[in-house]
């Protein structure tokens, strides 16, 4: 395993095994997370310990590209791997501070029709170090702490689960970024048997759920996973994640003209989540060259809005930011190659 992917307790027991101080574990630890740096020939640590870890991997992410909206704050970035792949992250500046969207796979296998990360299918996962990277990266270049993370770049997180689960209790560490879970999202289209894992481990996150659709049928065309696990499946782990951890569900819901959009699949969405506690976040459609759909108009949008708060639902519509610079997920790595 990478150097930077390990727990502090990891590290502290490998360099002990290795015939050093058990300190040195915190040390490289607070260098890697709380100084965001990976030049350990320039750290503090001992002669003797920069031998032990001479041979041993620590990744980096990279910095390829930077786009910067016109339209708000946006900035969308690529980031280069050590096997030249590009994975993207997007950042939002909002009046409480920054929110980073953040990727945990290349590529994706779920086969959402209208996501444009899962086109060219899955290539693999990322390490937790990678995923750390993408933020510390921004933060060293920007000179700026991000607060809030969203796990909903490209990648399934619940499809990455441990190294997801590693990121997120190394970001947390005091030692480290010291992120309050409160402030990290996990975004999932709904692997029911992980939701079921994730309540096990009780930690007090966010969960957003992608539904989308409203019926087996229809949600299983637009949403392969549904095949897998159905809407009864995926509503059954949703309450068992409720009643375990207490946490708020929010329903991510894109908004389709003339799909998703009418009576019957208000009463649908009623149905599926009136004894669920949730929010629900409208998502208008941003399309894509591969799913040549149309959103429904601010007035439809609204009045879809009134009707679900009207069944008791608290309902937001998501902020759109980062239009012109592609800033939805995988739209902007599928037009670049690494040169």
């Amino acid at each position: 395993m990478e150097l930077n992917s390990m727990y502090l307790d990891e590290l502290c027991d490998f360099f002990e095994k290795n015939g050093e101080k058990s300190f040195r574990g915190t040390q490289l630890f607070t260098f890697f997370h709380d100084k965001k740096r990976i030049d350990v020939e320039n750290s503090n640590l001992s002669a003797k310990a920069l031998s032990i870890i001479e041979k041993e991997e620590i990744n980096n992410t990279e910095i390829y590209k930077i786009y910067d909206s016109k339209l708000d704050d946006t900035k969308k970035f690529l980031f280069k791997l050590k096997d030249k792949n590009l994975i993207e992250g997007v950042l939002m500046r909002y009046k409480y501070g920054y929110a980073q969207c953040i990727s945990t796979q290349v590529g994706c296998r779920m086969g959402c029709d209208f996501c444009a990360s899962t086109k060219s299918g899955l290539i693999r996962n990322l390490t937790a170090a990678e995923m750390l990277r993408e933020i510390y990266e921004i933060e060293n270049k920007l000179n700026i702490k991000v607060s809030n993370f969203i796990l909903m770049g490209s990648g399934e997180p619940l499809d990455n689960f441990d190294e997801v689960i590693r990121f997120i209790k190394i970001l947390h560490d005091e030692k480290g970024h010291n992120t309050s879970y409160r402030n990290i999202t996990i975004s999932t289209c709904g692997v029911a048997d992980k939701i079921y894992e994730l309540a096990d481990l009780n930690i007090p996150i966010n969960l957003a759920v992608s539904l989308h659709q409203t019926n087996d049928f229809e949600r299983s065309s637009l949403m392969p996973i549904n095949k897998r696990y159905n809407l009864k499946e995926l509503k059954d782990s949703l309450e068992y994640y409720v009643n375990k951890t207490n946490n708020r569900i929010t329903f991510e819901y894109t908004l389709i003209k003339n799909q998703n959009d009418n009576d019957k699949n208000v009463e649908e969405i009623y149905d599926f989540a009136k004894n669920i506690k949730c929010n629900i976040n409208l998502i208008p459609l941003n399309p894509i060259d591969e799913f040549d759909e149309k959103r429904p108009s601010k007035f439809e949008i609204i009045k879809f809005k009134t009707k679900l708060e009207k069944k008791g639902f608290n309902v937001t519509i998501r902020r759109e930011l980062g239009k012109d610079i592609s800033a939805s997920c995988g739209q902007l790595r599928r037009k670049v190659e690494v040169k």
